[in-house]
């Protein structure tokens, strides 16, 4: 099976999820949980991420990440490679801890940082293992709101400055929003093609991003579809014909034949087109 597609570059935001595998817990006890934000904590300080979210759940936990190095997958392998580690030596077992690879949607920031964070610290709350966010301790609501300090490592200032300029004014605001989101539906209806969050126009820059470094061959069909306009806007998009075909093959919506036929060519000229923009990379 085909490995869902990453998309990385300087400054990308993502809401990173990972669960226990076949759905067993990925923490025993607070211990554990300690455990996991000292993983977190170096991960951040070693791969400059910044950290707005998380919530740590008994199987599973949430991430709202900013990359502005472009290096998520290097940081996530750390991740939940060192904690895997570390837990499994705490009670005595091996293999794997985490459920396959963790799942990253690309989020735009300006339109949806504030929901995705807002829907993470709502974990707990949506699961009813508590009834209001500032009763689980192992989120960012209660550093966020100002019911604790904020470790050095969580990104608190591009939430509140949503909110006010004043730190208390923006904390109390914070905690209206959050509760105000209780019993909101879900963001998984606004996720298109598996993997991005935010309108077309942010989802053409995001694919804009790994064209043309980036072989999409193996992305599953399903997962890329989403994001594909028609073969004609493609054609009017670009002056030459060649690099119409090759932005049109990329997007993941069509076949070499589909976009042969838009053409009015064989699917292996599209091929040889497709294979000479690879060879110049």
């Amino acid at each position: 099976m085909a490995r869902p597609l990453r998309i990385e570059y300087a400054g990308a935001l993502y809401h990173v999820t990972a669960r226990g595998d076949r759905r067993e817990d990925i923490v025993d006890d607070d211990e554990d949980r300690a455990a996991f934000l000292t993983v977190l904590t170096h991960c951040v300080e070693r791969f400059n991420w910044l950290v707005h979210a998380y919530c740590i759940m008994d199987n599973h936990y949430h991430l709202l990440i900013e990359t502005p190095d472009g290096n998520l997958s290097k940081g996530m392998r750390q991740l939940n490679g060192v904690y895997t580690q570390q837990y499994n030596r705490r009670h005595g077992l091996s293999g794997h801890l985490f459920q396959g690879r963790y799942k990253a949607i690309l989020v735009d920031k300006d339109s949806y940082l504030l929901e995705v964070a807002r829907y993470i610290v709502l974990n707990p709350v949506r699961a009813r293992m508590v009834s209001d966010a500032r009763d689980w301790r192992w989120s960012s609501y209660r550093a966020t709101s100002g019911n604790d300090a904020a470790p050095e490592w969580l990104t608190t200032d591009w939430i509140l400055s949503a909110f006010s300029k004043r730190a208390k004014t923006a904390q109390r605001r914070y905690g209206d929003f959050v509760r105000e989101g209780v019993g909101l539906p879900p963001l998984g209806d606004e996720i298109s093609a598996q993997m991005f969050l935010g309108d077309q126009a942010f989802i053409d820059r995001a694919i804009a991003q790994v064209e043309p470094s980036q072989d999409l061959r193996e992305v599953p069909r399903r997962q890329r579809a989403g994001s594909a306009r028609p073969v004609a806007w493609y054609a009017q998009k670009h002056t030459q014909r060649d690099d119409a075909i090759r932005a049109a093959y990329a997007s993941g919506g069509f076949s070499m034949r589909e976009v042969g036929e838009h053409f009015g060519l064989h699917y292996s000229v599209v091929s040889r087109v497709i294979s000479r923009a690879r060879n110049k990379t």
